[in-house]
């Protein structure tokens, strides 16, 4: 009997777990639309600037990685 006890005792707390998750939903005060699209705007330019800065920094390491390759070959 007392598997069977364990067993609802899990179920209960289970149930309660996803009981408060349920609550803790509602409480959430999702932002409106023109919020989310200023936020996406400004992730996008971020992303972008990030990637040209990333591309810029690589196109520069490897021309210095050429030149001195080039300069202990010669």
């Amino acid at each position: 009997m007392a598997a069977n006890e364990k067993g609802n005792a899990k179920q209960s707390g289970l149930g309660l777990f996803f009981k408060g998750v349920r609550t803790e939903f509602g409480k959430i005060i999702w932002p409106g639309r023109e919020t989310m699209v200023k936020q996406l705007i400004a992730v996008v330019c971020v992303t972008v600037v990030a990637g040209l800065l990333i591309a810029v920094l690589d196109f520069g390491a490897q021309n210095l990685i050429d030149l001195l390759v080039q300069i202990n070959a010669a």
